[in-house]
């Protein structure tokens, strides 16, 4: 307390200084020129206006000392608009090269690149030449509009001019190349430079990394490195740990963590963060987080590295815990944050906590950023809440491809396949360009209504309209599409026919159609494939399992079952979870733990009538290890079966019944949570981690 005002003092002095300086020196434009510079330590709007006015009476505005400061001060207030009227309304005998330099600089800063580029040009007209540090202050807005064109002429008058040689404006071609995109022009640039300096090398390794050449910024580390006269510096090892993040060298990212640590630079908060995110990336986890907990300054990126450290490890409540102690010590989560943790809640479900977070948002405003709304709808989504998903989508203002990806998945996963399409129609309408990713929902929202021809016109259009080439991930959905419709022969040549070698995806996608079908000489087939790819997955021994149980293969089954046991593959045991009055009950399959397990399977009876009368059949071929003439039976011990009839015991009448799974549920559920809900008005939401269903 003692502290803050104290510091409160100080400020309140200090702009009473300016204040006296203001009204006493006025006399001359030293003295007021003396009063910019005190205004400018305080970026204050109003006291730039009061200096101003000064300058008027004092008949110093077309003074060109003061006037280029005003015009600076105004800028450094963050009021550009104000820099603009200043600069328009003076006379052109007081304006010169450093007047036009300033307000270029300043419209490229407030990225403003097309108005800089304008400015530029007028400059010119009116017959001011630029200076290095004019051609220094615009390349900036040329690397802003991603127009190489812009940059090339740029380049010409840069030659024209004689400015090639200086080391300063190569820098900034360098680096707008690379921005731009191109970096073999920018290498060009480089290597016909005379004069190197550490910037220069920077700008490569940073233009390399952002254009995804990882090996080439490590190449030119290294070059760096060797040179004695030109230590690296925070801005190299800052670019080559994200680098090596990349390529996950880990290996030699420990060689530059020495190297770092030698040169004392990991004291430095902004490359302990690029550190600590590439032993994020490299699933070094432990590693981060002993950087994260040594002494050191932490702000509020190192954090968020921590908290993403923790989602891409599936260490999805550690996240949370990260975000909470963040606030406890005083550090203000940004954007980034929010969306990090967000992106944990959905992982686990954890939807009261997940709102929670979303009311904090609203608070401060983060939720017209898209990342956020996208994080905040993919949140909603996952916790099956879908219509808090649509309205978060329905609310933001600016979506971006990502906040429509979201929507379109949700819509998809619960089961909204139509709309999915619909969404994504709309979005192509407001000229939004699809990712890859929006194609992965598109497909599979295509797959699950049959709609086959839809399905391969937007497979097409992926290369032939947006230039995107399919991914296995998009093969696998095609697969799955001509499957799920029983063509199976077409999906084994559509395999066939794939430019890359398919993945474990791809096949396991054609072993749940052989499975459905019920396609013994395919499975087989397929099954062998998938035990080289994948030899612990438990889920393809299943399936064909299951396929010659159809059959009545009983001593096949049995054979994939010892063969399992043989390659040391267990099938995880199923579990469930339901949250009743903030606390989580688990079920496993035939549990018999819980308190209240007789009113359980007492519910559990009295559903099974209910459904049989509405037309309820046992799919026995989903009844695993289970004794003949007992399958239909044992369907009824499954775990969700428990927690849905917990969930209805406990729950009021009318609300939601949210079960929590880790495993896929098997079509029996997947028919009994339909008919269930029908019977009880109830919406009966199953989310499997990183996947759910929902029933209305």
């Amino acid at each position: 307390m003692k502290l803050g005002f104290l510091l409160r003092q100080y400020v309140i002095s200090r702009r009473s200084k300016f204040a006296v300086q203001f009204h006493e020196y006025h006399h001359s434009p030293d003295q007021l020129n003396s009063v910019i510079n005190n205004a400018s330590q305080f970026k204050n709007l109003k006291h730039a206006t009061q200096i101003h006015t000064q300058i008027i009476t004092a008949n110093y505005a077309s003074h060109p000392i003061l006037f280029n400061n005003l015009l600076l001060l105004y800028a450094k207030c963050g009021s550009i608009h104000h820099s603009l009227l200043f600069f328009t309304s003076t006379p052109r005998a007081s304006i010169n090269v450093v007047t036009f330099t300033t307000l270029i600089t300043y419209l490229s800063r407030f990225n403003n690149p097309f108005l800089a580029i304008s400015y530029f040009n007028r400059m010119r007209c009116t017959g001011i030449y630029p200076n290095n540090y004019t051609f220094s202050a615009v390349l900036p807005a040329c690397a802003h509009t991603n127009l190489v064109t812009h940059g090339q002429q740029l380049h010409a008058l840069v030659y024209k001019h004689g400015f090639d040689t200086d080391t300063f404006v190569a820098s900034a071609l360098l680096d707008m190349y690379a921005k731009c995109g191109s970096m073999s022009l920018a290498q060009k640039v480089f290597d016909e430079m005379p004069h190197r300096n550490l910037v220069s090398w920077n700008s490569l390794i940073v233009g390399f990394l952002k254009n995804n050449l990882y090996n080439r910024a490590i190449g030119i580390f290294r070059e760096v490195v060797r040179q004695a006269s030109l230590p690296p510096d925070q801005v190299s090892f800052s670019g080559v740990f994200a680098a090596c993040a990349a390529v996950v060298d880990m290996d030699f990212g420990k060689q530059l963590h020495g190297n770092g640590l030698k040169r004392g630079l990991l004291v430095l908060v902004y490359v302990k963060n690029s550190l600590m995110d590439m032993y994020n990336k490299c699933r070094l986890f432990d590693d981060a987080a002993k950087l994260f907990h040594a002494d050191g300054e932490r702000d509020v990126v190192t954090w968020n590295v921590m908290i993403m450290g923790c989602v891409h490890s599936e260490h999805f409540e550690e996240a949370c815990s990260y975000f909470r102690a963040m606030k406890r010590e005083g550090i203000l989560p940004d954007e980034a944050s929010y969306s990090s943790v967000l992106h944990a809640c959905a992982s686990i479900a954890a939807l009261t906590q997940g709102t929670l977070i979303h009311n904090q948002i609203l608070k401060l405003g983060h939720v017209k950023n898209a990342c956020v709304s996208s994080s905040l709808v993919m949140m909603y989504g996952k916790c099956g809440n879908l219509f808090d998903a649509y309205r978060v989508f329905e609310e933001t203002e600016h979506r971006n491809v990502v906040c429509w990806t979201a929507m379109i998945a949700v819509c998809h996963q619960h089961g909204c396949a139509n709309e999915a399409i619909g969404l994504f129609e709309d979005m192509l309408k407001e000229g939004i360009v699809p990712e890859h990713i929006t194609f992965v929902s598109v497909l599979s929202a295509c797959s699950h209504t049959g709609q086959v021809e839809d399905g391969f016109r937007y497979f097409n259009s992926m290369t032939n309209v947006h230039n995107i080439e399919p991914g296995l991930e998009h093969y696998a959905c095609m697969v799955d599409l001509l499957g799920r419709v029983g063509r199976l022969d077409e999906a084994w040549k559509f395999i066939e026919s794939m430019p890359i070698k398919p993945d474990s995806s791809t096949w396991g996608a054609l072993l749940g159609a052989c499975g459905k079908y019920g396609n013994l000489e395919m499975g087989r087939e397929v099954a062998d494939k998938l035990f080289e790819l994948e030899p612990d997955n438990p889920g393809n021994y299943v399936l064909l399992s299951n396929i010659y149980l159809r059959h009545g293969m009983l001593e096949k089954a049995n054979e994939v079952r010892q063969l399992m046991g043989i390659k040391g593959v267990r099938k995880e045991i199923g579990c469930s979870w339901i949250d009743v009055k903030n606390k989580t009950f688990t079920f496993t399959v035939n549990d018999r733990s819980h308190s209240r397990t007789d009113e359980i399977y007492e519910m559990l009876q009295k559903l099974k009538e209910l459904v049989k009368k509405r037309g309820y059949a046992a799919e026995t071929q989903f009844a695993t290890n289970s004794a003949e003439g007992s399958e239909e039976q044992s369907l009824w011990y499954h775990s969700e079966k428990l927690a849905l009839a917990f969930g209805l015991l406990v729950l009021p009448a009318g609300s939601p019944v949210r079960i929590k799974k880790n495993l896929r549920t098997c079509g029996d559920c997947h028919t009994v949570m339909k008919f269930a809900s029908e019977i009880f008005q109830r919406e009966i939401i199953v989310i499997k981690l990183h996947c759910w269903t929902a029933y209305i």
